[in-house]
């Protein structure tokens, strides 16, 4: 059962005059994170390692929208994508840390380089992301809204990701500190968990939607919904908290048979 028309909401400028930075920004969930936001009124960064990805989603959208090549595991980029941003807009209201990779395998045949890849892009480029943007953060009177892109997989085991759930129970912690540190500054600190979901990263997986009650896959706006809520005034006593979005996949018994060895 796939959304319809009906489905879509207008926007209503919940962002208006602030900056987002999204990272993964050229695809998927963070393209569709860089359109809504925009159309919410804010200035976002789309961020990608991809850069051409990123320029085409930023093409159509105004002036208001940047893209910018980054890796998330070089701090030393994150400190100059943080500054321009500053500098062009003012301040840094939200950051989206999306990027992230997958790379199944048994873990018996997961080596080393390739578990460190994993953890380096899916957990420590959210701490790096973190880190760069807190100091613009803390000069705003009203702080600012973090959102990590954590999985269902860190609430579960999933088999041959063991990289992948490792490094997304990781993200969940780390939400949660970050959230303690921050809150001081009224910088809030929440992650959103994307069940089964149709991106690039997930082409040729073989979905079971038997177990999601809603009855199919999510599409990448259905987590941009949720990722609005958490950068919008609307979850402004919330933080360091998970928000699954799943279609109910959690509450039942999922089958991952489909996942390539």
């Amino acid at each position: 059962m796939a959304p319809t028309s009906s489905d879509k909401t207008a926007p209503t400028g919940r962002l208006a005059g602030r900056t987002a930075l999204v990272t993964g920004g050229g695809k998927g969930m963070g393209a569709a994170t860089v359109r809504l936001l925009a159309a919410e009124g804010a200035h976002v960064v789309a961020l990608d390692i991809d850069g051409a990805a990123a320029r085409s989603v930023a093409h159509d959208l105004g002036p208001g929208v940047l893209a910018r090549e980054i890796d998330v595991t070089n701090q030393a980029r994150w400190a100059e994508v943080a500054h321009e941003a500053e500098q062009r807009f003012g301040g840094i209201d939200v950051l989206v840390n999306n990027a992230g990779i997958a790379d199944p395998a048994l873990l018996e045949n997961l080596d080393g380089t390739r578990l460190q890849r994993t953890v380096d892009i899916n957990l420590v480029g959210v701490f790096n992301g973190i880190q760069a943007v807190v100091p613009a953060m803390k000069k705003n009177a009203a702080g600012g809204s973090i959102v990590n892109i954590g999985s269902v997989g860190a609430f579960q085991g999933v088999p041959r990701m063991s990289g992948y759930v490792a490094a997304k129970w990781g993200v969940r912690g780390l939400t949660k500190a970050a959230a303690l540190e921050l809150g001081a500054h009224h910088i809030r600190v929440n992650a959103v968990h994307p069940g089964q979901t149709r991106t690039p990263m997930t082409h040729g997986v073989v979905f079971d939607t038997s177990a999601v009650a809603l009855g199919r896959v999510g599409e990448p706006e259905d987590i941009a919904q949720a990722v609005l809520f958490f950068a919008s005034d609307q979850s402004r006593f919330i933080t360091g908290s998970d928000l699954v979005v799943d279609g109910g996949q959690l509450a039942g018994q999922a089958d991952y048979s489909g996942l390539p060895d």
